[in-house]
């Protein structure tokens, strides 16, 4: 089955085009210079052309701060965008997988957060992000759509990367210590999404509706600086690892308010599909063992090149 994906430059876009021949699936990858998604008769001629028998949205305006002084451009890509590619999938008549945020809920809980609790987005990422998922609900019935959390991965800018540059550079530095969520990396997303892809293609029909997915076992974002800079050491891509020291939220002030507590609770998606979710520890693994891979390639063209 042909699928088209949408924002095939990001994390979890590229992950998708690179995976999808494994589950026996033709992925057309656009990202956002092949495709406006907020221009809907771009959207739905393209459709038209192509016909996809599945759409994946892994396209977003993700920069929560920038979206506080972006308002029009974060609901236009979130909103409309998603509302567009529903529109085009009912006209088609064919269903559209989409991903969201932990970001749509308060974070003001002590328990992971469920599809049937209280929504209620403290920023404008966040809510453009729900607004999303209202303007899909509304539109199209043969939906799924996966809210996940925390996203790194060896492709785009995320905080694993960050955190190993600041590591290269920095002997120490203070992360935040009260915000807690699931890492999840983009590559699991993407089998999710092919899975799920792969059996609509096989059996013509899903469960669908709204489902959580991340990465097992939370954390504090200074919980997985320290984790990310042990491993690194262990494999030999950090000489040393900088102290880490842990300091509040009120000490990091960021235009953009983010949820204390964004834990989410993922038992509908593996009791309804059969899929489990994969601990952050390991995953975070697997990508560090893919960057050093790259590194490796580039020194060794470098190498090369030097020589000649």
């Amino acid at each position: 089955m042909r699928i088209l994906v949408c924002g095939a430059g990001g994390q979890v876009g590229h992950e998708l085009i690179n995976r999808a021949g494994g589950y026996g699936l033709e992925a057309l990858g656009m990202t956002r210079d092949h495709l406006d998604i907020t221009d809907a008769e771009q959207v739905t001629d393209l459709v038209r052309r192509l016909k996809p028998g599945l759409i994946i949205n892994a396209a977003a305006y993700t920069h929560v701060d920038n979206a506080e002084t972006h308002r029009e451009q974060a609901y236009s890509v979130n909103r409309d965008g998603a509302e567009r590619l529903a529109q085009a999938a009912r006209q088609a008549s064919i269903p559209l997988l989409h991903i969201s945020t932990d970001y749509v809920f308060s974070g003001d809980a002590r328990a992971p957060y469920n599809e049937d609790d209280e929504v209620e987005p403290t920023g404008v990422y966040g809510a453009s992000k729900l607004a999303g998922e209202t303007a899909i609900q509304t539109v199209l019935d043969k939906h799924l759509i996966l809210r996940t959390s925390w996203v790194y991965g060896a492709h785009g800018h995320n905080f694993v990367k960050t955190m190993l540059r600041l590591g290269c550079q920095r002997d120490a530095l203070s992360v935040v210590a009260d915000q807690f969520g699931c890492p999840t990396q983009a590559g699991s997303i993407a089998d999710v999404l092919l899975e799920l892809a792969q059996r609509y293609a096989q059996n013509g029909e899903l469960k669908w509706g709204l489902y959580h997915y991340s990465g097992r076992s939370p954390c504090t974002w200074f919980d997985f600086a320290v984790e990310v800079f042990r491993q690194a050491e262990a494999k030999g891509m950090l000489a040393t690892r900088p102290k880490v020291s842990p300091i509040t939220t009120a000490q990091y002030p960021t235009p953009a308010r983010r949820p204390a507590w964004s834990v989410l609770d993922c038992s509908k998606f593996e009791t309804t599909f059969g899929i489990n979710t994969r601990d952050w520890h390991n995953e975070l693994s697997i990508v560090l063992d893919s960057l050093a891979r790259a590194a490796a390639l580039v020194a060794a063209g470098a190498a090369q090149h030097t020589q000649a």
